[in-house]
């Protein structure tokens, strides 16, 4: 830590700030420092007691972050019984992305290729952590004669490229399949191998020595059992693992939910799938039977309290600025009064004056909300650290520091905001949906209320296309959607304004007049 230099009695606040720190904005490149600020709410609590299987939010509500510290804590979950194991790259290439480019035929592949990509990650397990039981030895011997884990630890997309061959081979024959298996140093006979079938097997091939997939996971649950442990498989980063193609990610996740509901009779296999809510509803759009049936769910959503707890949490990880305002970090974390105490005399009480103008933990929420009216924190982290930034620059050329007790002046806040704008438009909504794009940047410089006609006038569409746009931009987040079924109409959240230079007001022809002071109280 910096020293603090003192000058007329009061520390100098630029000291205060050159050490400041609320973290990275994504919770993959914060691993290491994420457990000594995450914030434990019930939400996390049900998924730490493991009655939660599947866990939905928008980009940037936290599901990485739940994801790391399951990991980080993998010693803690050892304590209680529980092995985890990573069924996907936590950073870098994600292992399914080889699959892009050639996936899988059919419903059945995709099946068959999560059920034994699975398997091999379970039988993983059974030798790094000693499960040694007769079923646990069968499993695995098993799958080494099906030459799907070869000898030594092999990558997760080594485990995706082995398991696809498999499937292959299996459901798409191109030869008769031997089921002689010789020794390779002599040629002589040693037996007959054993198929991994991803259907009941007949009684022929089963006399030829074939078993169903299934009773290997049931040979594993009663492994597991016999060591009175379980095993959790976490799923993260799937939006990455398929992206480019949204027919192969549709086709890939459904056959997953079908996999996951499959074994949910399993007693000690778990599957833990962290899942943005828009390519839920993608997956779900076209009908989705199976989707009533998960059961054990939990869709994240911050409220207020929660989010300021967790800023409260990060500004206390600086010791500059609690030896400045001598306040005690335990108290900050468990106390709704002393966080919120804190944040008022880090920042000003306001930042656009008025008496009905919202205090400033407000003004950050509303700027940071999306279409769904809900804030992320990523996004609200990413508000506040671009604030210190501009505060920081403004001191480092000689502007005058702030009055009082406040670290920051009213306008760093307002500068602040066009940088997490733009970067949430070009790197979440331009990055992740293409195809919308024309649509969005077409907006710039319009106003920030519409309704189907004037969108129809600005994209050149039909009613009925632009209308089809216009709902899809809701299901993103781009869009806040009013009015009613028959008339709707759309309004765009502050978090979208300075990207696109927008003009706070209503569009020709629009009936429905919004109040922005309103609106930004919440």
């Amino acid at each position: 830590m910096t020293p603090l230099s003192v000058q007329g009695g009061y520390v100098i606040k630029r000291d205060v700030l050159k050490d400041f720190s609320l973290g990275q904005r994504v919770a993959e490149d914060e691993v290491d420092e994420l457990a000594t600020y995450f914030v434990e709410t019930e939400q996390w609590n049900r998924v730490w007691r493991g009655d939660v299987d599947v866990v939905y939010g928008p980009k940037g509500s936290g599901k990485s972050a739940i994801y790391s510290t399951l990991v980080s804590r993998e010693d803690q979950l050892f304590d209680r019984g529980i092995l985890i194991r990573a069924a996907e790259s936590p950073r870098g290439t994600p292992a399914f992305s080889s699959l892009v480019e050639d996936p899988p035929l059919s419903e059945v592949e995709f099946m068959s290729l999560w059920k034994l990509y699975f398997l091999g990650l379970i039988a993983d397990a059974f030798e790094e952590y000693s499960v040694k039981g007769e079923d646990a030895k069968r499993v695995i011997r098993l799958l080494n004669d099906a030459r799907l884990r070869p000898a030594g630890k092999i990558s997760l997309r080594t485990h995706v490229k082995n398991a696809l061959d498999y499937v292959r081979r299996i459901l798409r024959p191109t030869e008769v399949e031997p089921t002689l298996a010789l020794d390779p140093a002599t040629g002589g006979l040693t037996g007959l191998s054993t198929r991994i079938q991803f259907s009941e097997p007949s009684s022929a091939e089963r006399a030829q020595g074939d078993i169903y997939i299934d009773e290997l996971y049931a040979a594993a649950d009663r492994a597991l059992a016999d060591d009175d442990v379980d095993i959790w498989l976490l799923l993260d980063r799937l939006d990455v693992a398929f992206v480019g193609s949204p027919e192969f990610e549709r086709n890939a996740l459904r056959a997953l939910f079908k996999v996951y509901l499959d074994l949910n009779d399993l007693q000690h296999v778990r599957l833990k799938i962290f899942l943005r809510t828009d390519i839920w509803k993608a997956i779900t759009s076209s009908g989705f039977r199976e989707a009533s049936h998960i059961t054990r769910e939990l869709v994240l959503k911050w409220d207020r309290g929660a989010l300021l707890q967790l800023v409260a949490q990060r500004l206390v990880r600086n010791p500059g600025l609690v030896q400045h305002y001598n306040v005690s970090p335990s108290d900050v974390k468990t106390d709704t009064q002393a966080q919120t105490a804190l944040f008022k005399r880090v920042y000003p009480l306001q930042v656009e004056g008025g008496p009905n103008k919202p205090q400033t933990f407000d003004w950050c929420l509303s700027r940071t909300r999306d279409g769904s009216r809900l804030t992320a924190p990523r996004e609200l982290i990413h508000l506040l650290t671009e604030t210190r930034d501009v505060q920081m620059k403004w001191l480092e050329i000689g502007e005058a520091e702030p009055e009082g007790e406040p670290l920051f002046q009213r306008g760093a806040l307002k500068e602040a905001l066009p940088a997490v704008s733009d970067v949430r438009l070009t790197k979440t909504l331009y990055a992740e949906y293409p195809h919308l794009r024309n649509y969005l940047e077409m907006l710039e410089g319009q106003k920030t209320n519409h309704s189907v006609q004037s969108l129809t006038a600005i994209w050149r569409e039909s009613e009925e296309k632009a209308k089809e746009v216009a709902l899809r931009l809701v299901d993103i987040g781009f869009f806040e959607k009013r009015g009613t079924f028959i008339d709707p109409e759309f309004w765009v959240p502050f978090l979208y304004r300075p990207a696109l230079n927008l003009v706070q007001g209503t569009a020709e022809g629009v009936t429905i007049e919004v109040n922005d002071e309103i609106e930004e109280q919440g």
